[in-house]
């Protein structure tokens, strides 16, 4: 039997606990079919072990995967709570390109107005990336970089064909480096627009259930 089109599911990977509290805790209106939150754990190789265990599973067969999170901003200007929408993602093994980021910007803006939203290329790393070879990933043309969003997609579209997608919050930056997440004016930031942000991914997930003209 066919899924009917509302019910299609929507996989929404996370690494970090703090990343998956401020969702849990965020308003969930707008949800439409079945959402399921992943914590992934950190860095490239949990995520891919994760969401192709995820995605094996008969409930998640054909989902949409949305990887989100906290990132660090690379272009100079950037501030903590800055919102990155990945046009594609990069990492050593290659580029997947992300499905509608223009329509997810166009959410992310109705949602949090006033809030800066950037677009480009997101890098991924294994590490977490400070100081010169920040400098270095930007003059790839990347605009940010974390450590899972390249993996999880990379290992969603290759178990199978689905809209795939990377929103990030900019947890520090050029000019604002943190020392911890959560302890730092930039941290509590980045948790308060991570939280505020779902009903931006609901409708982005929305939009591709409705029929193309």
């Amino acid at each position: 039997m066919s899924r009917k089109p509302d019910s299609a599911p929507l996989l929404i990977a996370c690494a970090l606990g703090i990343e998956h509290l401020a969702l849990r805790s965020g308003d969930r209106t707008g949800a439409g079919g079945r959402v399921t939150l992943l914590r992934t754990g950190m860095g490239p190789r949990a995520a891919e072990r994760s969401v192709v265990r995820a995605l094996a599973e008969p409930a998640h067969a054909g989902a949409a995967v949305l990887a989100t999170g906290f990132c660090a901003g690379l272009a100079p200007g950037m501030h903590p709570g800055d919102l990155v929408v990945a046009e594609e993602t990069r990492d050593p093994r290659g580029t997947t390109a992300c499905v509608h980021p223009d329509l997810l910007v166009k959410e992310l803006v109705r949602c949090l107005p006033g809030r800066t939203v950037h677009t480009g290329p997101l890098t991924g790393s294994d590490h977490v990336v400070r100081g010169q070879e920040r400098s270095a990933l930007f003059a790839t043309g990347a605009i940010a970089v974390d450590m899972e969003s390249a993996a999880t997609l990379r290992s969603a579209v290759r178990t199978g064909p689905r809209p795939v997608a990377a929103v990030r919050v900019v947890v520090d930056a050029p000019e604002h480096e943190l020392v911890r997440i959560g302890t730092l004016r930039g941290g509590i930031s980045a948790f308060r627009v991570l939280r505020a942000i779902l009903p931006a991914f609901f409708e982005w997930h929305r939009s591709l259930l409705l029929p193309r003209r």
